[in-house]
């Protein structure tokens, strides 16, 4: 297995939101995301004695820029996370693709049909949100909430039907979703001081938006550097952060836009996120925007702008 450690990426095309580049490819990155784990784990460990190597899979799902982090910590805990400023109830699902494709790229394709067991490094699926709409402080999403429901006819094998009534399911998984705003005052914000610059850092850049204050980017930059958040990462990396905030927020107003578009057409927001995604992996695998529109019901402009 290769035991790369985090390091500083250049040239990314700014690609990255800033809580990816803060916790995935900084020069601090490694350090950064430890006290993360930390945090989580209510662990001590020491970012020079313990071993982080990146699996990230790139442009895997979305088109524009690289907001998933995934860590394989001392060979034996693959961290995946995600952050949003949108709630996406298909997180589980996509957390599944993640991983498959992550353990294909982790271990050796030859062992699997082997007679010993091939021991995996377990998972653990987070996503950190910091958006605009109310939602708790913590809370948990399960792929089993996706499931179909049976009818009777189809649960005549009592052992099956033993498990579904106690929620036991032949596939599983459980995603914490974690609201990083400020004002939720979560307790990982205590624990981890890399988290809460970076959440004080953002609510300083929506306050701006939301004032209409003029370079609301570049004098968030300024008043969070003078507060003392996140002052180091961005006096050595205004210009980027500038471009990776834009960037993001270019993505989160699309995405408003299509959205609001969507519920003039009378979709629910869960439908609708269910053909964005669909569409996103038709583009993926290369269909056409005339096949895709006919599969979804997507307009073309709309498809054209998820390329």
């Amino acid at each position: 297995m290769n035991n790369e450690q985090i390091e500083p990426q250049t040239n990314r095309n700014y690609k990255d939101s800033v809580f990816v580049d803060l916790f995935a490819h900084d020069e601090t990155a490694k350090e950064n995301f430890i006290s993360l784990y930390n945090a989580l784990h209510g662990t001590n460990l020491d970012a020079k004695t313990t071993e982080v190597q990146p699996v990230m899979l790139e442009q895997v799902l979305y088109m524009k820029f690289y907001n998933d982090i995934a860590m394989l910590v001392d060979g034996k805990i693959v961290v995946l996370v995600e952050h949003q400023s949108t709630i996406n109830e298909n997180m589980p699902f996509r957390m599944l693709e993640y991983i498959a494709r992550i353990y294909e790229k982790i271990t050796d394709p030859k062992k699997k049909f082997g007679k010993s067991l091939m021991k995996l490094p377990m998972p653990e699926f987070y996503v950190f949100y910091n958006g605009k709409e109310d939602f708790p402080s913590e809370t948990v999403m399960k792929l089993s909430d996706a499931f179909m429901d049976l009818n009777d006819n189809m649960l005549n094998n009592c052992d099956l039907k033993n498990h579904i009534n106690n929620q036991i399911f032949p596939l599983e998984i459980s995603v914490k979703v974690i609201n990083i705003n400020v004002d939720k005052e979560n307790p990982i914000l205590q624990h981890c001081k890399i988290l809460n610059e970076y959440s004080e850092f953002i609510e300083q850049v929506k306050f701006n938006i939301d004032h209409k204050i003029p370079d609301p980017f570049t004098k968030a930059i300024k008043q969070s550097s003078k507060n003392g958040f996140l002052s180091d990462y961005l006096q050595r990396k205004s210009t980027e952060v500038q471009n990776m905030l834009l960037m993001e927020y270019d993505y989160a107003t699309d995405i408003e836009v299509q959205r609001e578009e969507a519920f003039e057409k009378g979709l629910s927001q869960g439908e609708y996120q269910a053909k964005i995604e669909t569409a996103k992996n038709m583009l993926l695998y290369g269909d056409s925007v005339e096949k895709i529109s006919k599969v979804t019901s997507l307009s073309i402009d709309e498809i054209k702008n998820l390329q």
